[in-house]
């Protein structure tokens, strides 16, 4: 069988979709669904710094999109925050330093309550896991993955509030991280006792060449059921992205 390459487009229903806020931008985004039955659960995608490249398109969360609706039937929605750009397009207004972030992160799990998307879960990766721990503590939410949490912007306040939610939430910490190492990402989310701290061996911050093992981490949490490692041939209609525009 073919193997799945970092720029192979498995089968899903793909849709343009626009977040709105409740200040009124108007967010650029996509949801990918399975291709021939409802999904299992959903991942709402908070992607990394967009004044460090940080995106929609990020490569784990776009091979998120490209690969586990087929593989997991999970439901992926991932859109570019306020004043973020990427292939799929320019989000109105402007980065805001986490600050009018909070209303990007409501729109998008407005969209995805309002859509009848099951077992929502969110997934944040850098600046994304400041977003998810201080914007994402909903009802609808039933858990968040932290891919490399810097914790920057979020505080202990932030950390206090998942812990008396009791809401699910697993970092992911690369071993050579430039931010959060294990060791100490574990003293840090000490304060949730729910938290489940899972370093990754030889990973760093940005993931390159480990985004198949984040994917079998999230998939595990996310949607149980779901043998892992997910396959890494597929036999069946498969497209190529072009990913050109990122090649840097």
């Amino acid at each position: 069988m073919p193997p799945i390459r970092a720029n192979s487009v498995l089968p899903a229903r793909r849709e343009a979709v626009t977040l709105h806020t409740a200040d009124g931008l108007s967010l650029v985004g996509e949801l990918a669904l399975p291709a021939d039955r409802d999904p299992s659960a959903t991942l709402v995608c908070l992607h990394p710094l967009p004044t460090h490249g940080g995106m929609m398109d990020s490569h784990v969360i776009r091979k998120a999109a490209f690969r586990l609706p087929a593989l997991a039937a999970v439901a992926v929605l991932r859109f570019n925050t306020r004043g973020t750009r990427s292939e799929q397009g320019t989000s109105e207004g402007s980065f805001d330093d986490a600050v009018g972030e909070r209303y990007d992160v409501a729109a998008a799990l407005e969209y995805a309550e309002f859509a009848d998307l099951p077992r929502i879960w969110v997934l944040g990766w850098s600046f994304g896991t400041d977003l998810a721990l201080m914007y994402a503590l909903d009802p609808v939410v039933e858990g968040a993955v932290l891919l490399s949490p810097p914790l920057r912007y979020s505080g202990p306040e932030h950390l206090a509030a998942w812990a008396q939610a009791g809401t699910a939430l697993t970092a992911l910490v690369p071993e050579h991280d430039d931010y959060l190492r294990p060791a100490e990402a574990r003293e840090r989310f000490a304060a949730v006792p729910q938290a489940e701290v899972v370093g990754v061996d030889g990973a760093k911050h940005l993931w390159v060449g480990d985004a198949e093992t984040v994917l079998d981490l999230v998939v595990q949490r996310v949607a149980p059921e779901v043998d892992v490692p997910l396959p890494r041939e597929w036999d069946g209609p498969m497209e190529t992205a072009d990913t050109s525009a990122y090649a840097r």
